[in-house]
């Protein structure tokens, strides 16, 4: 069977810089970095004191309050950004059959944040069990999905990816290959996290996972730089409207870009750590290629995983050479985490998202706070260093790999009918 066609229609983001998809594009275009202290709560004993928070958001602007309660933070960014979504793709619900509209969504954690409150809550009972009667269903990571369902009345498939940083891209995927297939003509995709709490950066510390650079939080996030000494902590959400091409045609929406391919690979190697020669990302981003049915030289823009890391970036900077041979010296490569920090299991999201804006717009934003050279990186690739470059962005691919070994890579291009 042939496979159908699937566009992107709307767009929602929440993110360290810019609470709407217009304010987070413009932030990323103009290197603005979404680093600063802490304010959610007292990190001074932390070694890591600053995080990529999302600022002045208020949910009751589009949810009730006592709706609003019973979500965890991670369900609030992602109703928040699913309804940004809905109105930019002017779906209305009356005149679709919400029989085969979905929700695919993905988070690496889901509700850190009422897990660990419940628990502070019962040891600060002296050991009392009383629990709130909202503590599972706020904190179980498939909610989100649920909630959005629940709010247009979409009966389609309905469920949460987890693969931890790579979940949202794992996410698209599976919501591009339903609609390949036939099976849905609209789909909700992207993911979701809010993870800047206590247990969080006091779990990523103790993975010594995270920047330390306390006296210069905006410049912390500095991926391909000799410096850098891990990631730095996002949060926030990102979705995008999957549909069926010819179902988006009839009701005459409009169209951002073409999802054309995907990979998914696993590095079978550590719990932690990429591979050191990047075989997984060569693999994912391989087999990208080939569902798209592209050529290397047809990629003109990879939006990398870049979390900063001291290994995960020598690995990807690897992969990419291999795959993409002589061809990777007329790419231009980003990473958009030097300044909206690592969003874990919504990275994909809002990087996926940068990718159709920049397919869009002609624009690839830049790769920000990158100083010393590092010896074990080629710096014949163009990085995109400090400034967004003007360039035809035909096709634009996206990694995201994650813990475990996980690794997911997306292709989108220019619609052309």
């Amino acid at each position: 069977m042939s496979k159908k066609r699937v566009v992107v229609t709307g767009m929602g983001a929440l993110t360290p810089i810019g609470n709407s998809l217009d304010e987070y594009w413009k932030n990323l275009v103009n290197g603005v970095s979404g680093a600063a202290p802490i304010t959610k709560f007292d990190a001074s004993l932390f070694k890591t004191q600053f995080a990529c928070e999302v600022k002045n958001f208020d949910v009751n602007t589009l949810i009730e309050r006592k709706e609003a309660r019973k979500l965890d933070l991670f369900s609030q960014y992602a109703m928040f950004t699913a309804i940004e979504a809905m109105q930019d793709a002017k779906i209305d619900t009356e005149s679709v059959n919400l029989d085969r509209c979905g929700v695919i969504w993905g988070s690496g954690i889901g509700g850190l944040e009422t897990f660990q409150n419940e628990c502070f809550a019962f040891k600060d009972g002296n050991g009392t069990p009383r629990f709130n009667p909202f503590f599972i269903p706020k904190m179980i990571v498939d909610i989100a999905a649920g909630h959005i369902s629940m709010k247009f009345g979409f009966r389609g498939p309905n469920y949460v990816t987890v693969s931890a940083c790579a979940s949202s891209t794992n996410a698209m995927i599976d919501a591009f290959m339903m609609l390949q297939l036939g099976k849905s003509d609209i789909i909700i995709t992207g993911g979701s996290e809010a993870a800047v709490n206590i247990a969080g950066v006091g779990g990523f510390n103790a993975l010594r996972a995270l920047s330390t650079r306390n006296d210069s939080p905006q410049t912390a996030s500095r991926p391909f730089d000799k410096t850098r000494d891990g990631f730095v902590l996002g949060e926030g959400s990102g979705c995008l409207i999957l549909e069926e091409l010819e179902h988006a045609k009839a009701r005459g929406a409009k169209i951002y870009a073409e999802v054309i391919g995907a990979g998914l690979s696993a590095d079978a190697h550590h719990m932690t750590a990429p591979h050191p020669e990047g075989l997984g990302a060569i693999s994912v981003m391989n087999l990208a290629l080939e569902d798209a049915g592209m050529k290397p030289s047809d990629i003109d823009y990879v939006n990398v995983h870049g979390t900063s890391t001291p290994l995960g970036d020598i690995a990807e900077t690897k992969a990419i050479k291999q795959v993409f041979g002589e061809d990777a010296y007329n790419l231009n490569i980003s990473s958009s985490k030097s300044m909206t920090g690592h969003l874990l299991g919504a990275a994909g999201a809002i990087e996926a998202i940068a990718c159709v804006k920049a397919v869009q717009e002609d624009i690839v934003p830049p790769t920000i706070n990158f100083e010393v050279e590092d010896e074990n990186i080629d710096y014949n690739l163009n990085f995109t260093f400090d400034k967004a470059q003007k360039r035809v962005v035909n096709a634009a691919l996206s990694n995201t790999f994650g813990f475990g070994g996980h690794n997911a890579s997306v292709i989108v291009k220019k619609y052309k009918d």
